[in-house]
């Protein structure tokens, strides 16, 4: 394990690098999430999305927040009660380009519960501009041998 903050990332998500957008949990309550995460320059990612004036694609950006949402659910759900998954996307709004080397930091709110459902909004930001907005919704699904 690379370290202490990762390892709680680690326990709570199946998520891994290349495919892990959050780096540290700076605030956790029962309803709130707040995370940061650096955009490192050597991402697979930028060596094509737009070469010679990088960016971070948007649907990049939309997964940190997801993840850093599933981060909140495992608290609240147990890891063991099912995994959560991204059932709708919605009212997203991209403001600012994030770039190698940007710290993105990502607040998710639960907004609403409604049976195995999680209605979520997310807000990323880098160096207090607001980059994206969104909201969404995560079902808490069974795992059947890696079948969802």
């Amino acid at each position: 394990m690379k370290n202490d903050k990762l390892k709680a990332i680690y326990d709570a998500i199946p998520h891994r690098p290349p495919f892990l957008f959050v780096d540290e949990i700076i605030e956790l309550s029962a309803s709130k999430i707040v995370t940061k995460t650096e955009m490192k320059a050597d991402l697979d990612f930028f060596r094509g999305h737009y070469p010679g004036s990088p960016i971070v694609p948007g649907v990049i950006l939309c997964e940190a927040a997801f993840q850093s949402g599933a981060v909140l659910l495992s608290g609240l759900t147990g890891k063991k009660e099912g995994m959560p998954v991204v059932t709708r996307v919605s009212e997203v709004k991209f403001r600012k380009m994030i770039k190698p080397g940007d710290i993105i930091e990502t607040i998710v709110e639960i907004v609403e519960k409604a049976g195995p459902a999680y209605f979520m909004k997310a807000q990323i930001s880098s160096n207090g501009k607001n980059a994206v907005r969104c909201e969404f919704a995560v079902s808490i699904v069974e795992n059947e041998g890696g079948n969802i």
